[in-house]
């Protein structure tokens, strides 16, 4: 019996390969096992290759695997892509009908087996990855049963005969894989799961339910790779609560809408790509010099330009910094796991009212769309804090003087009324202002309002700006990295404790202001640091300098290619300093 599994579907995008692994991988959390997938899907609506890995095991797993134990292909373009990966007693399931061919290189056996023709003989060759699922249960040795439930749930609404003949289309793959198994063929038993239910999501749905959850009840988007997700949940969602979303005609307008629901008093977010960020610099510019909250989700993808939209990349993080023209002050997080992503977005909406600014939740490709097993979240643990929003009653100005909304204080923080409140008129100008909103030109009162609005940010309250597990006094080596890399680093570390190196992790998760002295103590303890991150230029790295010093100990590990670190990359790369 094995304790962990990895799990390959693919073939051209638009014949069903992202609902195969969505069938098969629900099932399996329903067991109770732990799961990971990632999609490699081309950006087209059809044709193109894509497949879609699913890593399953007893316990909890972060990343893509290394290898590959099942590979299931509709065409010869899957096989030739990704048998490499496969290790020598790895399996390849291939639909009979394109006659598949196996690679002289590889070890893994190869079996065809007719998923179309059973299908076609059962009423549709679209029910063919209902055969490969049955098929693959026949090499797990799986109770086919564990899908009929899922295969309700998916095809419910067209009828309990549709629903029979695609448990028909798994039982038949079954039994077909196991007239093969009869000739030799090991079977793969998983070992038993746990049985408790947790949640199977990928990052975007978290961080559209942690907006709900944070009090979100407007969104303003523009459909982009990879963030659409999150306005498709808040589309469903949110009505039901008294919210709405709103499909504008441009990034523009999304940004400049979600700025003013947030100065009319409700919570708001956007989310977009990297090319949609840069749209919305300007208006994220009027966010922060009218000091009007707002919450801004970019998720990472390749660039530049279009690039590569949908694959993985780490390339925004300079440019969520210092994107915008002049100066202001904002806040960057980034969360590196589902979990994280729920409860900062919920989180978010604080800071955005409480320092009155703009807040960037920064996600990438392979965290907002890998699909991967959630454990249930506290929703006790998410708390509502709106900052100097006035609510009580305000008393009448002298000689019927403006609200001084842009008040000089202390913490650079200063009152904020919403629209309609009495005694709480104001200007409100993109233009420099003075007190009350009023354009001025002033040298002082340029240099008082600059100061006060950076007083702001000087001391941030974020709960861990920085995922530390640091054991070690005097580390070999100091991983870092943001975002998705978590998990490639953690399974890294094991591997490279296991042969006798001292390694440290710090995983950045508040980018901007900078954690400075949390990552200078540990940059301090450690006689190699490694950034680990998806771009070309080391960005993180670049940032970590700026800001820690210590450049002769920091190294880069980068990869741009548009596909997300493996453990063994990770674990090679660390190898090669000592």
């Amino acid at each position: 019996m094995i304790n962990q599994l990895s799990w390959k579907v693919g073939g051209q995008q638009g014949e069903g390969i992202e609902s195969t692994g969505e069938i098969f991988a629900i099932a399996l959390n329903r067991l109770g096992y732990y799961l990971y997938g990632y999609r490699h899907f081309s950006s087209r609506i059809k044709g193109g290759h894509t497949n879609n890995k699913i890593r399953v095991s007893t316990t909890e797993v972060r990343s893509i695997s290394d290898d590959l134990d099942i590979l299931v292909a509709f065409d010869q373009e899957t096989i030739d892509l990704n048998y490499k990966e496969l290790h020598s007693n790895g399996v390849i399931l291939a639909d009979a009908k394109f006659s598949p061919k196996k690679p002289e290189d590889t070890e893994a056996s190869l079996y065809a087996v007719p998923f179309t023709e059973i299908a076609t003989e059962l009423g549709t060759s679209l029910m063919k990855n209902m055969v490969a699922i049955g098929a693959t249960s026949a090499v797990l040795d799986l109770d086919i049963n564990v899908f009929e439930v899922v295969v309700r749930e998916i095809f419910g609404k067209k009828g309990d005969q549709v629903v029979a003949k695609n448990m028909d289309a798994i039982k038949a793959g079954f039994d077909k894989m196991k007239e093969n198994l009869s000739t030799g063929i090991k079977t793969m038993e998983l070992e038993k799961a746990d049985g408790k239910k947790r949640m199977f999501m990928i990052g975007n749905d978290a961080i559209a339910l942690g907006a709900i959850a944070g009090g979100c009840r407007f969104m303003a988007a523009y459909p982009i790779t990879p963030a659409s997700e999150i306005m498709e949940y808040l589309i469903k969602k949110l009505p039901a609560l008294g919210g709405a979303v709103i499909q504008t005609e441009d990034e523009i307008a999304a940004c400049t809408m979600a700025i003013g629901a947030n100065y009319g008093g409700v919570r708001s977010i956007t989310a977009s790509a990297g090319p949609g960020l840069s749209l919305k610099m300007e208006a994220i510019g009027l966010s922060g010099i009218t000091e009007t909250p707002l919450v801004i989700v970019d998720t990472q993808r390749g660039g530049p330009s279009t690039g590569l939209p949908t694959k993985q990349e780490q390339s925004d993080l300079m440019a969520m910094i210092y994107g915008t023209h002049g100066e202001i002050p904002k806040i960057v997080m980034a969360p590196s796991t589902v979990e994280e992503a729920f409860y900062d977005t919920a989180e978010a909406f604080n800071l955005a009212e409480e320092y009155q600014c703009p807040v960037i939740i920064l996600s990438d490709l392979q965290l907002s769309l890998g699909k991967q097993t959630v454990e249930p979240l506290n929703y006790d643990k998410v708390e509502i804090r709106r900052g100097k929003l006035v609510a009580e009653e305000i008393p009448a100005n002298e000689n019927n003087a403006y609200f001084k909304r842009y008040e000089v204080t202390e913490d650079g923080v200063s009152p904020r009324v919403i629209p309609g409140m009495k005694n709480g008129i104001h200007h409100v100008t993109g233009v420099e202002h003075d007190e009350q909103g009023k354009p001025s030109e002033s040298a002082a009162n340029r240099i008082a309002q600059m100061d006060k609005r950076f007083r702001k940010v000087e001391n941030i309250r974020f709960n861990t700006p920085v995922y530390k597990n640091a054991k070690h006094e005097d580390a070999d080596v100091l991983f870092v990295g943001f975002n998705s890399t978590r998990g490639v680093i953690e399974e890294a570390m094991v591997r490279l404790e296991n042969d006798g190196l001292k390694v440290n992790h710090a995983h950045i998760r508040l980018i901007h202001p900078f954690p400075t002295d949390e990552v200078l103590q540990l940059v301090r303890s450690a006689k190699k640091v490694v950034v680990v991150e998806n771009n070309a230029t080391g960005q993180l790295a670049n940032i970590m300098k700026m800001n820690v010093g210590h450049a002769e100990k920091i190294t880069k590990h980068l990869k741009y290619d548009g596909n997300p670190f493996l453990p063994h990359e990770v674990y090679t790369k660390c190898k090669e300093l000592f």
